[in-house]
């Protein structure tokens, strides 16, 4: 399976993409040293759909609230095992269809940019789950010390897509100690989460913050985060930053017990919204797009 190498033309930062694997993001350096947890590896994501790396979540990043959703009076029903779903420790799909997806095209490659698609429409298998034809378009650059990671959907078909994914970048700074590591986030609002991770509701709102991520843990959703929001992890002399540039009103915030890793997820609606609703919509004839990228200090 091809392992994709960009390369940084000013710096000694790279990256690797595996499109035939999900067009996951397996490695992230900078002189050597991998930024991006690792945890069980690209092939267990492949088998097992084991999130490490840069991941897509698509069609919904995290969670659904149930096996089934509707959208403009069309009911579908998810059915963990089958199709490309997977199921959390609760039973409820999770990361959408996605995962070791191998139908991705590659459509350019360079030293620094790689660009895959995927004609979701083409699949009967997908379209079982997510009933909207669309073109989605990744397109990732690496230059100045920066991973830009552009995604496009484009409806082909008459109806609207409706815009709930994600992507689940996995930082770590394995010269220093998860108990010195420092985050900082923006300010934006925090949605209150049930047990199995569903929001409830209730919000609050989170003032802009810099604190030791020591032992503590992160599963937490939020929205309203602004266009061009910052997130960042830093220790020692290293500062990973992960910009939300456009088109990623909500986030996650993951960092789980006893892993050396944390996680800010760009999304493109909040857990479940796909659900719930309050998600924008790829309009034919208008393909819409989101950014986002991580930047070396």
């Amino acid at each position: 399976m091809q392992i994709v190498t960009l390369r940084d033309p000013a710096s000694a930062v790279a990256a690797q993409f595996v499109p035939g694997a999900g067009m996951i993001g397996i490695s992230l350096t900078d002189a050597g040293v991998e930024l991006l947890g690792q945890r069980r590896g690209w092939r267990a994501y492949l088998g097992d759909g084991k999130t490490m790396g840069i991941p897509i979540l698509y069609p919904w990043a995290n969670r659904l609230g149930d096996t089934g959703y509707t959208v403009d009076g069309q009911s579908v029903t998810v059915t963990p095992g089958s199709g490309g779903v997977r199921a959390d420790a609760n039973g409820l799909p999770i990361h959408g269809l996605l995962a070791g997806y191998p139908g991705w095209r590659v459509t350019a490659q360079s030293a620094n940019e790689l660009r895959a698609e995927l004609d979701f429409g083409a699949d009967p298998v997908l379209l079982a789950g997510f009933p909207f034809p669309h073109l989605l378009s990744v397109a990732v650059t690496l230059a100045e010390r920066t991973l830009r990671v552009h995604t496009t959907v484009t409806a082909t078909a008459d109806l609207p897509v409706p815009l709930c994914f994600g992507f689940h970048p996995y930082l770590q700074l394995p010269e220093t100690p998860r108990t010195q590591w420092r985050i900082d986030t923006p300010a934006m609002r925090h949605l209150t989460l049930d047990k199995r991770g569903l929001p409830t509701g209730a919000t609050s709102e989170w003032t802009q913050t810099s604190e030791l991520l020591g032992d503590t843990v992160f599963d937490d959703g939020f929205d309203r985060v602004a266009e061009h929001a910052v997130f960042a992890v830093s220790g020692g002399d290293r500062r990973i930053e992960v910009h939300f540039e456009q088109g990623y009103p909500a986030a996650q915030i993951f960092a789980p017990a006893g892993e050396q890793v944390v996680c800010f997820e760009p999304m493109a609606a909040p857990t479940d919204a796909l659900r719930r609703g309050g998600y924008r919509l790829a309009q034919p004839g208008e393909p819409a797009t989101a950014t986002f990228s991580i930047r070396l200090r």
